[in-house]
């Protein structure tokens, strides 16, 4: 088994979820982060970090996450309107690799992984960075990974992709070539279940989300690495190939991951992360609405507008 990367085709998804535009954006060149391909986003007033132990307007909590990963994108921006109504300057991180985030945050370089899939997809970089990474909290219960298929493709398992390869291409459409998900779908899933015969191939979210599209216009066989929770499962119809050697694991949670220190520097912050979760129609339905019905450049409106929609959902910010 091979993996090579996928190029970028020029055709835009159908939806509008990967590399989305935030409200400003520039090369950073700070320390511990020289060469390492971060784009800093500011949400606003001055960048740097540091505070003082409350939200006096003052303090900047940073956010990094990867943009094509939306539950990411849709938390941080979630996060930002939150934090920002509590008093904080908000600075957002673009970042292109899990890696790289994890490193980013163990360093100091992000205060915050808004949306951290820590105990089973990224355990290996919590094995290398967690004793410098605070847990805030498991914001949502039970993502998956999982290979996926076309509802109208003729197989419902991992196993039955066996002997198949030709009615594929050869190929599994796979997302970054750092992702967790690309190295449980390569060193779990293809030896797994003697899937050599196939190529996994990798370049990013957005590429197979094209590729995906592709394929769907023209009713042909695709295999892709997907996930759950993630918007193009039911925007594509897509079907979860069952897993019954559990090569991909169990069922894990999503976590707010901050730097060590994050909960004494802002404590009012922590204590608010920690009790704002969410289930998984809640969550569908922000992603949605920031991914879909709004789209790129239009994140804080979407989260605006799902607020209105949910008032309850999270736990009050004192003074509204």
């Amino acid at each position: 088994m091979s993996t090579r990367r996928l190029p970028l085709s020029t055709r835009g998804a159908r939806r509008p979820a990967a590399t989305p535009l935030t409200r400003r954006s520039a090369l950073i060149g700070g320390a511990g982060l020289m060469g390492l391909g971060l784009a800093a986003c500011g949400g606003g007033g001055e960048s740097g970090g540091g505070s003082d132990g409350g939200g006096s307007g003052g303090d900047t909590i940073t956010l990094g996450y990867i943009p094509s990963w939306t539950d990411g994108l849709s938390l941080a921006y979630l996060l930002d309107n939150r934090l920002t109504a509590m008093g904080y300057t908000v600075e957002h991180e673009q970042i292109t690799e899990a890696g790289v985030l994890y490193a980013g945050l163990a360093q100091g370089d992000v205060d915050m992984f808004p949306s951290a899939w820590p105990e089973v997809t990224h355990a290996s970089y919590m094995e290398e960075y967690g004793d410098d990474i605070e847990d805030l909290v498991a914001y949502y219960e039970g993502a998956v990974l999982n290979l996926s298929v076309p509802q109208y493709v003729d197989i419902t398992s991992i196993d039955e992709l066996a002997g198949q390869a030709d009615r594929f291409g050869g190929r599994i459409v796979g997302i970054e070539p750092g992702a967790g998900l690309t190295k449980a779908t390569q060193e779990s899933v293809i030896p797994g279940y003697g899937l050599d015969d196939y190529e996994l191939v990798t370049s990013s979210t957005t590429a197979m989300i094209t590729e995906l599209e592709n394929a769907i216009d023209a009713e042909e066989d695709i295999v892709v690495t997907l996930w759950t929770p993630f918007w193009a499962m039911p925007a594509y119809d897509m079907k979860a190939l069952e897993d019954p050697e559990g090569a991909f694991g169990e069922p894990e949670a999503l976590h707010h991951l901050g730097r060590t220190g994050f909960k004494e520097d802002f404590p009012d912050a922590a204590e608010w992360i920690a009790g704002a979760k969410l289930s998984d129609e809640q969550f569908g339905s922000l992603e949605d609405k920031v991914v879909n019905e709004f789209g790129e450049g239009k994140e804080a409106e979407a989260v605006e507008a799902w607020l209105e929609e949910n008032p309850d959902v999270l736990p009050p910010v004192e003074g509204e």
